[in-house]
């Protein structure tokens, strides 16, 4: 015998409850992490747009020109070699290839749902600095001649953007291993030194460092949260 429908099921206020009701559920379960996905997410993506705003309005960061003078001024031949390393295997030198082995590596090993999530972010992310490039069209800065000039936009960072994605991707395969932290560590150790190298060298703003590493955080934690929140490592050839 089917149960007699309450005569108020169908008000407002029966609705609204029910909703209620629902969403404080969902808010008992998974409020972290909402929270964290916020965090991750929305914070980076905020202060990509603060940059990217200042930007359109012609508005000049303060800290762009003392910083590069500053880390300018303690050029020596150690940091040349040092920088300009960091330089080479922050982009077409060590994490666009390792991007490629990255991904081609899952696949072989029947991770596809996490071969696809390194594909989309990793490619995603490059995609999306060559239109901001072209959208923003900031020139180098120009303060003095470069060890290792640049013809191409200054914002944002495509060495910054690149190694944090690459980091973010790897950080986000290790989260449920015993590898978590290492991974980590050395991730921001190494993007902090690609971002580095860029603002010593004098071909990048520290705003475009910056941005890059927002956009990076943003667009990667997005697709991690949002299209591949659960099974990343499964080993199931199933995407």
């Amino acid at each position: 015998m089917e149960p007699t429908p309450r005569a108020d099921a169908g008000t407002p206020t029966a609705v609204v409850a029910e909703q209620a009701q629902v969403g404080k559920s969902v808010f008992r379960r998974y409020g972290l992490e909402l929270l964290v996905v916020f965090v991750c997410v929305a914070l980076p993506l905020w202060g990509f747009g603060e940059l990217a705003e200042d930007l359109a309005e012609g508005r000049p960061f303060f800290f762009d020109t003392p910083v590069l003078e500053g880390l300018h001024s303690l050029a020596s031949p150690l940091l040349n070699s040092i920088f300009l390393a960091f330089s080479a295997v922050g982009y077409s030198g060590g994490v666009v290839p390792a991007d490629i082995v990255l991904v081609l590596f899952l696949a072989f090993r029947r991770h596809s749902r996490s071969a696809t999530f390194a594909a989309i972010a990793l490619g995603g992310s490059a995609l999306l600095n060559l239109i901001a490039k072209h959208v923003f069209a900031r020139a180098r800065p120009a303060l003095w001649v470069s060890i290792a000039p640049e013809s191409t936009y200054s914002f944002p960072s495509g060495h910054a953007m690149g190694s944090a994605t690459l980091a973010c991707v790897v950080a986000c395969l290790a989260w449920n291993t015993r590898w978590r932290w290492p991974v980590i560590v050395v991730g921001v150790l190494f993007t902090l030194g690609v971002g580095m190298s860029r603002v010593y060298l004098g071909v990048h703003y520290p705003s475009d460092i910056l941005a890059g590493w927002a956009a990076a955080i943003a667009w990667t934690l997005g697709v991690r949260f949002i299209a591949f929140r659960r099974g990343l490592m499964t080993g199931s050839s199933k995407v």
